[in-house]
């Protein structure tokens, strides 16, 4: 919201402390740390902290949906206007998805690259292509150029990138969506759910179900006369990304509509969340609680817990007003595609020097592993917060 006065600061806060928790859990994977902290595996029925901090940054995506459409109305978009940046936006983060994915199976050897320098070259062009570029400035030409050599560097390395062998090479392939692009399908369809339903909540709710129902029918097999249509729209057929997002969805309306009467705004975020909890262990009957297979009840039951902390940080820092112990973590809520991309151009320059400077890493020291990280993420956010001081600042 654009009146200072009017923002809902625990938005950018539980938006920031979910980015933060993303960079811990994601700089972990070392012998020694405890398993509470990292992924449970697929087929294991329970949840570990990592498996909450994705669905969680979801869970506000969808909550800011409403609130970012109330500011570009503001500013004169027409629904026009609204539909292309809505495409815009998720046709982007699709992209930089696909060109993640694919470093996974990247071959050095018949890209004739190392493989960390193609990586970093591609961080560049997607800072080059989607920095914030004010829009009125002297260099606005200078801008515009730098846009147009992070395109043509995307589609040079795009059309480099070898995978495979040398007898069956491979191209760049969308084999799966990627973090990146799980967040823009799931961005797609709660976006223009709320550009068609707006504030009708209980639409919005009925929306929110039928996702839940995909996914149950997804995960029970129902679906398999879809699967010409997956290898594009499976996210979405498959229901549980959009079912965390619609979830935030829902909330971010009801938090539009009661955010001055925080009584009503309570009496139903606290019993929805508990709500959510409780129905999160009765699909357990049925669907055990794993992050990697995307069951409705680990959706449920991340989506209950989002709720509650988000009601939690809302009284505390919009009605309490206690803010300051909060503020560390307002530079990675307010640029948050910086936050998640730009440590990872750290970690390859690091690994393709071989810098041996990650120490905290190199033993089974629980202690030592988990500081190391917790200390590597508050690092990251700093870094973001500095990068956005001098003009670097990614926006879709």
């Amino acid at each position: 919201m654009s009146n200072k006065s009017n923002r809902i600061y625990s938005i950018d806060i539980m938006r920031g402390l979910t980015l933060f928790l993303m960079l811990f859990v994601n700089d972990l994977y070392v012998p020694g740390v405890p398993k509470w902290l990292v992924h449970t595996a697929a087929q294991e029925d329970g949840m570990g902290l990592a498996d909450w901090v994705f669905p969680g940054f979801l869970f506000m995506v969808g909550l800011s949906i409403p609130f970012a459409f109330m500011a570009r109305e503001k500013k004169g978009y027409s629904g026009r206007k609204l539909t292309v940046h809505i495409l815009i936006r998720t046709l982007s983060l699709l992209l930089i998805g696909i060109f993640m994915v694919n470093l996974e199976s990247y071959n050095a050897e018949l890209t004739g690259m190392h493989k960390y320098v193609w990586a970093i070259l591609v961080y560049v062009c997607i800072f080059l292509v989607w920095n914030y570029y004010p829009k009125e400035h002297e260099k606005a030409k200078l801008f515009k150029a730098f846009q147009y050599a992070g395109i043509i560097g995307l589609i040079f390395l795009a059309a480099l990138y070898r995978s495979g062998t040398s007898e069956n090479p491979g191209w760049m392939t969308p084999s799966w969506w990627g973090i990146l692009g799980l967040i823009g399908w799931g961005y797609f369809v709660s976006a223009f759910t709320y550009f068609w339903l707006r504030d009708r909540l209980y639409l919005v709710a009925f929306a929110w179900l039928v996702f839940v129902m995909l996914n149950m029918l997804s995960q029970n097999g129902l679906l398999t006369f879809l699967d010409t249509l997956k290898p594009i729209f499976g996210v979405i057929i498959d229901g549980n990304v959009p079912s965390i997002v619609l979830a935030g969805l829902f909330v971010g309306v009801t938090l539009k509509k009661y955010k001055n009467n925080y009584k009503t705004l309570f009496s139903i975020l606290v019993p929805l969340g508990l709500i959510c909890i409780i129905m999160g262990f009765v699909l357990r009957n049925w669907f055990i609680i794993s992050k990697i297979l995307g069951t409705p009840s680990w959706a449920m039951l991340c989506n209950g817990i989002s709720i509650l902390l988000f009601a939690l940080l809302f009284y505390l820092i919009d009605i309490k007003k206690w803010k300051t112990w909060s503020n560390v973590f307002l530079p990675a809520g307010q640029n948050s595609l910086t936050t998640y991309l730009a440590p990872n151009v750290l970690y390859y320059l690091i690994w393709y020097f071989e810098l041996n400077i990650l120490i905290y890493k190199q033993g089974e020291i629980e202690w030592l592993a988990v500081t190391g990280s917790l200390a590597w993420a508050l690092a990251m956010v700093g870094f973001a917060a500095l990068l956005a001081k001098i003009g670097i600042r990614l926006k879709l």
